[in-house]
């Protein structure tokens, strides 16, 4: 039997003299991310007591108890959220731009309350009189739901459509869905055969997108739970431990919900917009490898206490600085959204900041406070027993990998670098901006409506551009607009309720999403700009795409350098280093670039999309930075504890051994819920998804687990510079250390009780 000073189990079983007692990886002592010395000790402390309560004995029913009275708090919270997200063209479209101004101005008259609904019938052969019947007939029926006049049908030139002009009310955005959807029904329904109906325009726009929407967020969520679940029950092959990370992310979604509801009522955040998809994806993905995370050490713990309180409380330990640093990283990163322009960009950064820190409230305390109260059984059938062995082929699969990256460390790094840039390449040609008929998958009834008007009617017919100005400037803008080139008609001003402003349509020759509308709206802009006290404004869809375009390209040019300059920093106070911070910023940016990579030529030749959205670009190498670096914290954080002990060569490749496993699957998780906003309409979102999902495997598959090992490697102890991970002497342990010993001696000599 093994003395006191001999004791304590190794990963493999075998016994260690005391002085090395700690040297495995699953034995290291702890080094925060910060050193004992720094100013930031008395935060730390109080962080600490406040990580002891889910795994109080007393404190987990504690938890629980202020997790009920928060849930019960956020039920109706939450509830609520739907009445307060804003869709409208004011959200999503750029912050100052004149389009932007046009939307919002709209209210001040009758025709800005409400949305047009455009009912086009075709008749490729020419309309009958049982056409013209059935047309008279749904005009009688819009009249009964619309805002306003509903006249007489327009007849094409080629006789073979009509168009019925449907104004509805848009102040209610249900009763206008409703109403929306009613018309639709009644134009698609008793046609005469070979006779075609859709509706299109304003309202059929928005009656495709609310279904779109609705659509994508039940589907997502289901399609997320699935994935989430199979993973987890492949990872932890138990009966009910893959429950409970997804019942506390369920917790934290409803959590995130009132929390957004709560600060949209009381400080005006803006919510909607379309991003509450993306950020559905995010918290389930970083929640999930929170609870992996956590998980991981407390298994680890668990093989050395017998005691369950007292192995949470050192898994929390250990674990919560590194899942706190990363998602403060991630938050951070969001909140840089904030400095953006495009409506989308700039209200997905608060959403997402508050689905992050809910997420990590409920994974460093519910979720411990659950996993203690249930015990050891939850991992049934592969209980963790204290000072049982831990066969772990995960540990001997990283083992190899790291003994072959330390061979030729050099060659590892550089070989992995020239596929990163290989793979990089595959973005050069990358095109953005997508027009209407390419922005959602198939057809929905408000394209194919368009597709009819143009091929009947001025292309430009239901999305003319349009001219705020001035009531007194109006006949001088009418006037100016009727000698533009690419303008086909000017229809007459319509004059605001308080008789201020002036509201002017010019249907363009050209289709709205062309390069000639394009280049007649800059005429446009020219020329109303030019009449003195005009102040004219030009607005509406071509207008609109325009300065979209433009307001993403500066969103990309101002948000992208700050969050690299703010990750960096963040790395740089979280390691006290500046050469680690420098390699692993620039081992993410490359993957980035060869996530785009693969992406761009996924997207053109199998997937057939003719370009990328403008917002995938900055979402995208947004959360890949962000993502990227988290999973890069939660390694050098375990190689730097390690680092402490084993010296630099041993603290890297230990390190990676431990986390080796934990990371990889997380990263899968993290990929997979990504990869489900596949499922959505929206290319936007599928294009975000694969991007995203593919970052996350090359830097969860290469990068982590291969370059940035090679690189630390390589480098060697200078890798910490200007500082240095600081080991302590095994007469230093912390009070949560020195029992290890102890329950290691106690276990292998049978008298070890609770």
């Amino acid at each position: 039997m093994p003395s006191a000073e001999q004791a304590l189990h190794s990963r493999n079983g075998s016994l260690r003299p005391m002085s090395h007692a700690r040297t495995g990886p699953e034995h290291t002592a702890h080094f925060p991310l910060m050193d004992e010395d720094s100013p930031m000790t008395a935060p730390r402390k109080w962080a600490g007591r406040l990580l002891r309560l889910p795994s109080g004995r007393k404190g987990k029913w504690l938890t629980l108890v202020v997790w009920l009275i928060v849930v019960a708090a956020a039920v109706p919270l939450a509830g609520q959220l739907s009445e307060l997200e804003k869709d409208g063209l004011t959200v999503e479209l750029p912050r100052g731009a004149e389009s932007t101004e046009v939307a919002g101005l709209a209210d001040r008259f009758d025709e800005g309350r409400i949305s047009l609904g455009i009912v086009v019938y075709v008749r490729d052969s020419g309309l009958t009189a049982q056409d013209r019947a059935k047309v008279a007939s749904d005009i009688e029926e819009f009249a009964t739901l619309a805002a306003g006049n509903v006249e007489p049908a327009r007849l094409s030139e080629d006789g073979k459509a009509l168009t019925a002009l449907v104004p509805l009310d848009k102040q209610d955005s249900t009763v206008l869905a409703d109403n929306a959807e009613k018309v639709r029904d009644r134009a698609t329904s008793d046609r005469p055969d070979g006779l075609k109906a859709e509706l299109t325009g304003p309202a059929g726009n928005s009656l495709d997108a609310a279904d779109a929407r609705a659509s994508t967020g039940r589907a997502l969520t289901l399609i997320t739970v699935v994935v989430v679940a199979a993973l987890l029950l492949i990872t932890y092959r138990s009966a009910i431990l893959w429950l409970l990370p997804l019942l506390v992310v369920g917790v934290s979604f409803l959590t995130t919900q009132a929390v957004s509801a709560l600060l949209a009522k009381v400080f005006g955040l803006t919510v909607g917009g379309g991003n509450e998809i993306v950020v559905t994806a995010l918290l389930f993905g970083v929640g999930t490898d929170y609870a992996m995370l956590l998980l991981a050490r407390y298994r680890e713990e668990l093989r050395i206490h017998e005691d369950r309180h007292h192995a949470m409380r050192t898994a929390l330990r250990r674990a919560v600085p590194a899942i706190a640093a990363s998602a403060a990283t991630v938050c951070i990163g969001l909140l840089c959204l904030t400095r953006a322009d495009v409506g989308f960009n700039h209200t997905l950064g608060p959403g997402g900041a508050v689905a992050i820190a809910c997420g990590l409230a409920a994974m460093t305390t519910l979720f411990p406070a659950v996993l203690v109260l249930l015990g050891r059984w939850v991992f049934w059938p592969r209980v963790p027993r204290a000072g049982a062995t831990a066969k772990n082929a995960n540990h001997l699969l990283w083992d190899r990998i790291g003994g072959r990256i330390s061979r030729r460390p050099r060659l590892v790094w550089m070989g992995s670098a020239l596929v990163l840039t290989v793979l990089a390449l595959g973005s050069l040609g990358l095109r953005t901006g997508l027009d209407d008929e390419h922005l959602v998958i198939g057809r929905p009834g408000s394209i194919a409506g368009q597709e009819l008007l143009a091929a009947h009617y001025p292309a430009g017919q239901s999305r003319p551009a349009e001219v705020m100005s001035r009531a007194a400037a109006a006949p001088a803008v009418a006037e100016a607009l009727k000698h533009i080139d690419g303008v086909f008609e000017v229809v007459p001003a319509t004059i605001s309720t308080d008789g201020e402003l002036a509201y002017t349509k010019a249907v363009l020759k050209a289709d709205a999403d062309s390069s000639a509308a394009a280049r007649t709206v800059d005429r446009i802009r020219t020329a109303v700009h030019d009449i003195p006290e005009a102040d004219a404004r030009v607005g509406g869809p071509t207008a609109m795409a325009q300065e979209k375009a433009e307001a993403q390209a500066h969103d990309r040019r101002v948000v992208i350098p700050l969050v690299l300059v703010v990750v960096f920093v963040i790395l740089i106070a979280l390691l006290r280093a500046v050469v680690a911070p420098l390699l692993l910023m620039a081992t993410v940016v490359l993957s980035c670039f060869a996530a785009l990579g693969i992406s761009w030529q996924l997207f053109q030749h199998v997937l057939g999309f003719p370009a990328v959205d403008t917002q995938v670009m900055l979402i995208g190498f947004l959360f890949l930075v962000a993502l990227g670096v988290d999973y890069n914290i939660f390694l050098i954080h375990r190689i730097r504890e390690d680092v402490g002990h084993h010296g630099h060569r041993s603290g890297v490749l230990s390190g990676l051994t431990s986390t080796g496993g934990v990371i990889t699957g997380a990263g899968a998780v993290l990929a997979a819920t990504f990869a489900a906003l596949t499922s959505a309409p929206q290319v936007a979102f599928i294009e975000i998804g694969i991007v995203v999902a593919t970052g996350v495997l090359i830097d969860t598959f290469l990068v982590r687990s291969v370059l940035v090992p090679a690189l630390a490697l390589d480098v060697g102890p200078a890798f910490w510079w200007p500082g240095r991970p600081v080991g302590r002497d095994t007469a230093a342990q912390t009070v949560d250390d020195a029992p290890r010993e102890a329950v290691a001696v106690a276990v292998s000599s049978g008298r070890h009780t609770r």
